[in-house]
């Protein structure tokens, strides 16, 4: 389900409160025909830094190829590729898009407790999702890549945020998230193109994912931004299964969250940043390593419920 594709791309965000019959959610229709749409691909002709620019789209969208296990690079990634978690190379709205990167950044992150620059945004992306090791800012793919991210941003004034950035809002689950009926709807609605062991299927090319695996040493690590159960939550519920929209969503939030809390609980590779969250009352409150600033335990801060965390971790 975590469709993280490759090439047509998805996956790889990352509600009705209650324990009755989930309601299906349907899109605000405020948000209809206001959304971001990233710059015209036509438009590169005019730029002068158009090969560097089409470079970093390439990375971005088959970041195995260069930068993987068989990277023509480098090999220092897992085999995922950028836009299994940015979909359709950070372009798609609610798809963990790129749209007010440049219109934001640099800017300050409370995770590392600084301000943080679009090339440390990247290297974060490399060594946490990608498990692999921070390449050079000087070197021709981080130049690359940032001048794909601005490019793609170049339409969003300075210090606005594009309408439809990251993830789709949802609310916090009323209830704890349910990783046995997460199993059982991954089976169902996602084990087609991910595997019933959640390792994905390989592109024909042999050096990346078609759709990408959900756990294990090849998937992101307990480091990545979708180890958070809401982050996957929410990235699940307007992109998953293949096909869907956040116009159209095809699942449930509270199918999302069951599916997220699966996707969690099951084993991939452990990486620690040992200076995240400097400031402990600002971890959000699904963050599940410890030390907290609350008196619950790391399981409630992976599953919940939340809602009655939230006063108490701020």
């Amino acid at each position: 389900m975590i469709v993280f594709r490759s090439t047509c791309v998805i996956l790889c965000a990352w509600l009705c409160i209650g324990c009755g019959p989930a309601q299906q959610s349907q899109a605000p229709t405020a948000l209809k025909d206001s959304l971001w749409v990233a710059p015209d691909t036509a438009l590169w002709k005019a730029e002068p830094a158009a090969k560097e620019i089409r470079y970093g789209r390439e990375l971005i969208a088959h970041t195995a190829v260069y930068i993987g296990p068989a990277g023509t690079v480098s090999k220092k990634a897992n085999g995922m590729n950028c836009q299994n978690c940015h979909l359709d190379a950070g372009t798609r709205p609610f798809g963990n898009n790129y749209g007010s990167v440049a219109s934001q950044y640099p800017k300050f992150r409370a995770r590392s407790g600084t301000k943080e620059s679009i090339e440390k945004r990247i290297n974060d992306c490399l060594q946490r999702s990608l498990g692999g090791d921070p390449i050079d800012s000087l070197s021709r793919e981080m130049r690359a890549m940032v001048s794909y991210i601005l490019w793609v941003g170049s339409n969003v004034p300075k210090g606005q945020v594009a309408a439809g950035s990251g993830l789709f809002k949802m609310d916090w689950l009323g209830r704890a998230a349910d990783t046995v009926a997460g199993k059982k709807l991954y089976l169902q609605k996602c084990q087609t193109c991910h595997g019933r062991d959640g390792q994905g299927t390989r592109h024909p090319n042999g050096r990346e994912y078609y759709y990408p695996p959900v756990w294990g040493t090849a998937s992101f690590t307990t480091a990545a931004g979708l180890h958070r159960i809401s982050m996957m939550a929410r990235y699940i519920r307007t992109n998953m299964p293949l096909g869907t929209t956040w116009r159209r969503p095809g699942l449930t939030d509270e199918e999302a969250w069951d599916i997220a809390a699966y996707l969690e609980s099951m084993p991939r590779r452990k990486k620690v940043f040992t200076n995240d969250w400097p400031d402990i009352a600002t971890k959000p409150v699904d963050y599940p390593f410890g030390p907290f600033a609350d008196t619950f335990d790391e399981a409630r801060h992976k599953y919940g419920p939340f809602k009655e965390m939230i006063p108490a971790s701020r």
